[in-house]
């Protein structure tokens, strides 16, 4: 099953608990009063209830959870920043699909989602806490949460300061420090002068051969495909992982060719 076929049955999503769970909940229930009052518009009956999020333990998720946490953090997570600029552009919603490689049958139930998390009053911080806590022992998950957050972010040519500060705020409350959100935004934003590939692998030019070497093979490592979609990243995602890891590579043999390793 695609993972659309998850968030949307919403099984996995109400099992998470918490903010994501609600928004699902929220998006669900919804379609349940708006089928009760169809029904109702008949005079029959109908299912009852609406479903909600409650305060699940994160640890022993399967891999279904996982997926449906990540994708609907990501789609949460987009909305609060277009909500954050004020203003949502056709290239970020063209980014927006691109990311998500989204069927066009499924794209009203994404769009749900995302309205649901605008409307909402509350602020990113919620989602992005629980989203640390659930992928907590797998930081290479978030990375890719942060990737497509700037992707989209910077489709329409400019990166809005609200978005700057959602993206180095999220970035934050997932664990990573300054060091670490700066080679992000290397690796996803190009430099901001001279082209410097030691900045895309996080190390300083001083430290010796072997030290890249190690640091290399530890992100090809962390940021595989297989890697990355045991850890919960759908398979939808894996596009912009490959980005990610050309972007790697690239830097390690401009590095390589510097040093004239072997």
């Amino acid at each position: 099953m695609s993972v659309w076929g998850k968030v949307i049955g919403g099984v996995a999503g109400f099992a998470l608990g918490g903010p994501l769970g609600g928004i699902l909940g929220a998006v669900a229930g919804h379609a349940v009063d708006k089928m009760k009052a169809q029904e109702a518009a008949m005079g029959g009956g109908g299912p009852g209830g609406r479903a909600g999020g409650g305060d699940a333990a994160f640890d022993g998720f399967d891999q279904d959870a996982r997926q449906v946490a990540f994708t609907t953090g990501v789609i949460v997570l987009s909305a609060k920043m277009a909500k954050a600029d004020g203003r949502v552009s056709p290239d970020e919603i063209a980014a927006f699909k691109t990311i998500f490689h989204i069927p066009p049958q499924e794209t009203s139930h994404v769009a749900r989602i995302w309205d649901e998390a605008k409307r909402e009053p509350g602020g990113y911080e919620p989602y992005a806490q629980q989203i640390s806590q659930l992928f907590r022992h797998e930081p290479a998950v978030m990375e890719e949460i942060i990737g497509a957050l700037f992707h989209i972010a910077k489709a329409d040519g400019v990166i809005h300061p609200a978005e700057m500060e959602l993206l180095t705020r999220t970035a934050m409350i997932f664990g990573f420090d300054a060091h670490a959100f700066e080679r992000l935004k290397h690796i996803h934003l190009g430099p901001d002068g001279e082209d410097d590939p030691y900045e895309v692998l996080g190390v300083d030019s001083s430290v010796t051969d072997e030290e890249v070497k190690r640091t290399y093979r530890k992100l090809i490592r962390e940021n595989h495909p297989d890697t990355l979609m045991a850890q919960g990243v759908p398979q939808e995602f894996i596009d912009l992982a490959n980005e990610k890891m050309a972007t790697i590579n690239a830097a390690y043999d401009r590095i390589e060719k510097q040093r004239g390793m072997k």
